[in-house]
């Protein structure tokens, strides 16, 4: 028996469970409700488990259907991705690359940057790919990583971007108020901000330590990107780590201010590391931008 049950059976179990109720996923797919109730069955049979409780009115997924549902669904929507994503880059005349940075990167430094790319590049197209909770790897179709961390970290395939920085920071007003009354960073309201999986970046522990600080003696908000944490800092509700990749622009605008005296080089940086040589066209182009960019400017 083959693992994989055919696609139309699947295709039809996940509007079953899209829909919640055969009748409806019937009329979605502009079938016949005894076929979806065949279709039902012959997925059944060759998972060999229940997958529709029967028994309620109306009928609802089990356990074992909810399971196999999700798994069904993040499957096709990745197949989705994929085909949408080869017939950009066909249509774009494989003038094409994907870019896998955090969130926070892509938000706040390269999607910020890529007009000017775009204006030298214009026959090139960038996508841009951005887990929210998870470290940017090479998985296939990405071409370039946007990476945090040591160079002792990369092979020889790294260009630097920049070096990092350090510095608490925070809406003025809070800043101001902070510093007027005493307060050291111990006692501060601090935002934290948890590590995408796979990926180590330093969080306000390590930063107390290395600056002989005394560790936090109140708890703060977590979150789990740093786009979110930003916003909460510039609504005032606390201190976050500055990293000039990231709070560089808000720092410049006056929405947030930096803690005095509190920058920190923690030996870090950002680099680019691509995932073949030769690289193609499309991606020594893109090399080629971030090699001439001026960074100084970044506070």
């Amino acid at each position: 028996m083959d693992r994989l049950p055919p696609l139309r059976l699947l295709t039809t179990f996940v509007e079953i469970a899209r829909a919640g109720s055969m009748r409806e996923a019937a009329a979605r797919l502009n079938v016949t409700q005894p076929a979806v109730t065949q279709a039902l069955k012959a997925l059944e049979a060759h998972v060999g488990v229940v997958l529709l409780d029967r028994g309620t009115r109306p009928a609802r997924l089990t356990a074992d259907g909810r399971q196999l549902a999700q798994a069904t669904l993040e499957g096709l929507d990745l197949v989705t991705k994929t085909i949408e994503d080869l017939r950009i880059r066909n249509a774009a005349g494989h003038r094409s690359l994907t870019v896998a940075c955090t969130l926070g990167m892509a938000t706040h430094w390269l999607l910020p940057r890529l007009p000017d790319f775009y204006a030298e590049n214009p026959d090139i197209f960038v996508n841009v790919q951005a887990p929210p909770n998870e470290a940017p790897r090479f998985t296939p179709g990405v071409d370039v990583i946007l990476s945090y961390g040591r160079i002792s970290q990369f092979g020889t395939r790294a260009l630097t971007l920049f070096d990092e920085r350090i510095c608490p920071v925070g809406r003025p007003t809070l800043v101001q108020r902070l510093v007027s009354e005493g307060i050291e960073l111990s006692d501060a309201p601090l935002i934290h901000v948890r590590s995408p999986d796979g990926m180590r970046w330093e969080g306000w522990a390590d930063y107390l330590v290395a600056t002989q600080r005394p560790t936090p003696r109140r708890p703060g908000e977590v979150f789990d990107n740093y786009v979110h944490a930003v916003q909460a800092a510039m609504s005032g509700r606390g201190l976050i780590l500055g990293w000039r990749s990231i709070t560089a622009q808000q720092v410049a605008e006056g929405m947030l201010v930096p803690w005095p005296g509190g920058e920190y080089d923690a030996g870090t940086g950002y680099f680019a590391t691509w995932a073949h040589e030769p690289a193609a066209p499309a991606t020594v182009s893109f090399l080629r931008w971030l090699e001439t960019r001026d960074e100084r400017s970044v506070a």
